[in-house]
């Protein structure tokens, strides 16, 4: 179970809390970082964290805890500070992201950060690995579940769709793929880069069951997450979300994929991130 199992309005406090760590935490990278890629998941991440997955801080090695795979792995800095949040690391560490020797590098990592499950970062890699967890979970009669965060633009790269495949021939229903679709990447939209659109068709014509839901709106995400049936085939969550959500000079612009805010940002951003 969860160990914090919090209300929809409490999750929605600690969405912003965590992008008020988000905000410093980029603002101090010596090596930049990924502001808006780390807020368009932050209501998916702490809904994940603070309410839906089975698995906790001082459980790291329960055989039967629930995996989480962030396989958009330069979203990282939204996910180190949804970990520190929930108490898997001191928060202290938050101020060394991406220094040398640091515990948070700018990809995951799983022997540097505790509560990361496995090294992302190349695009399309988070999906297949967790096609074989969940493969191993139910040939050894686990009710373990496991989870994967995909972007949109990563959803280009062919390897995610031969997982797909092989997600359905096996029938895993204990994987959920959960894709943070805010339709902007590196260089422009989603869309004008490489087209995915309709997805939701192209998941379901691979065998897989397809839920949509307003992914920056918290009672949408744990209404979906909630609701989702283990029937023999894997499930499939379009979150549909904004880049940079919930600031607004940041949200919608592409040029937020890696760019941090300075100087009189910061405050502007921390302005609308104070609590109600």
């Amino acid at each position: 179970m969860n160990p914090y199992s919090l209300s929809v309005d409490e999750l929605v406090k600690k969405a912003r809390a965590i992008r008020r760590r988000i905000v410093l935490l980029n603002a101090n990278s010596p090596a930049g970082g990924h502001t808006g890629a780390d807020l368009s998941q932050v209501e998916i991440l702490t809904a994940l964290y603070f309410r839906i997955l089975n698995c906790a801080p001082d459980r790291l090695t329960d055989p039967e805890r629930d995996i989480y795979v962030q396989s958009k792995g330069h979203a990282v800095g939204g996910y180190y500070c949804c970990l520190a949040e929930a108490g898997y690391f001191p928060e202290e560490w938050l101020a060394t992201y991406q220094h040398a020797n640091s515990h948070l590098p700018g990809h995951p990592v799983k022997h540097k950060t505790p509560g990361i499950e496995l090294n992302t970062g190349a695009l399309g890699h988070g999906l297949p690995v967790a096609v074989g967890i969940a493969l191993a979970a139910k040939r050894s009669n686990s009710k373990r579940r496991v989870f994967v965060l995909t972007g949109d633009g990563e959803l280009a790269e062919g390897s995610n769709w031969e997982a797909a495949l092989v997600a359905a021939h096996y029938q895993l229903d204990n994987l959920i793929i959960i894709n943070d679709k805010n339709k902007l990447q590196l260089a422009g939209t989603t869309k004008s880069i490489m087209n995915t659109d309709p997805l939701a068709d192209k998941w379901q014509a691979f065998g897989l069951q397809v839920t949509e839901c307003q992914g920056n709106d918290m009672q949408s995400v744990v209404e979906t997450l909630e609701g989702l049936q283990q029937n023999g085939k894997p499930n499939v969550v379009i979150a549909n979300t904004e880049k940079g959500a919930g600031i607004s000079f940041i949200q919608g612009r592409v040029e937020w994929h890696h760019r941090v805010p300075k100087g009189a940002e910061i405050d502007l951003a921390l302005e609308e991130l104070n609590d109600e």
